[in-house]
């Protein structure tokens, strides 16, 4: 269960904007043999998605400060973002397993306001890609 946890807590930081690093544990529990791998994919996704969300969340509440002087985006900036973001951001978001870039996609589509359903079904589909990749090296591999 201790296992499951950790996983769980390492793939929601790591899927913020903390530096965190998920893929390494997942690898490490995948070797060690001792948890179902479809369940370690599963939870590793969860937490996973369930951080990028989080960020998804940060972005939304963001607006709120848009009025403010010291917000870092003028108005028409946000109107020419969310036109390019409505034609190409979406399926941007299949990059959300990407380091570096990722983290940061998922903040713009809550800023965006993209709809949290599709965002959520385009990281799930990202993150667990990039898991099930992960999972099939370590066993291969380990």
């Amino acid at each position: 269960m201790m296992e499951y946890l950790g996983l769980f807590s390492a793939a929601f930081l790591a899927a913020t904007l903390l530096p965190a690093q998920s893929e390494l544990v997942l690898a490490g529990l995948l070797v060690m043999g001792d948890q179902p791998a479809w369940a370690l994919i599963a939870v590793a996704t969860a937490g996973n998605v369930l951080g990028s969300a989080t960020n998804w969340l940060i972005g939304r509440y963001l607006m709120h400060f848009k009025d403010r002087r010291w917000f870092p985006a003028k108005q028409t900036t946000l109107d020419k973002a969310e036109a390019w973001y409505r034609t190409y951001g979406r399926w941007s978001l299949l990059l959300s397993w990407a380091p570096v870039i990722g983290d940061p996609l998922t903040v713009v589509a809550g800023v965006l306001r993209e709809p949290l359903a599709s965002f959520c079904c385009i990281v799930l589909a990202a993150k667990l890609g990039r898991y099930l990749v992960v999972a099939g090296v370590a066993l291969q591999w380990g």
